[in-house]
């Protein structure tokens, strides 16, 4: 895991990542953030999810119990 302010790496096998990053929207007259949560190999994104970051907490507490739940 990457300890940089508004980024977080997850390193998974066959050499890919899961990037977690804080990102700034310019299609809205304010600078919009929002999370992106993608899987990268080599520098590209392959899959992207965006998230706005109200319910970060809830999806990674969601998370933790799905793994509790099923002995992950």
């Amino acid at each position: 895991m990457n300890g940089e302010k508004g980024f977080m790496e997850i390193k998974m096998s066959s050499g890919w990542f899961m990037t977690i990053s804080l990102q700034k929207s310019d299609r809205f007259e304010e600078e919009k953030e929002y999370v992106e949560i993608a899987k990268e190999r080599s520098g590209q994104k392959r899959g992207r999810f965006n998230l706005n970051p109200k319910y970060v907490r809830a999806l990674g507490e969601a998370l933790m119990k799905f793994a509790d739940e099923n002995g992950l």
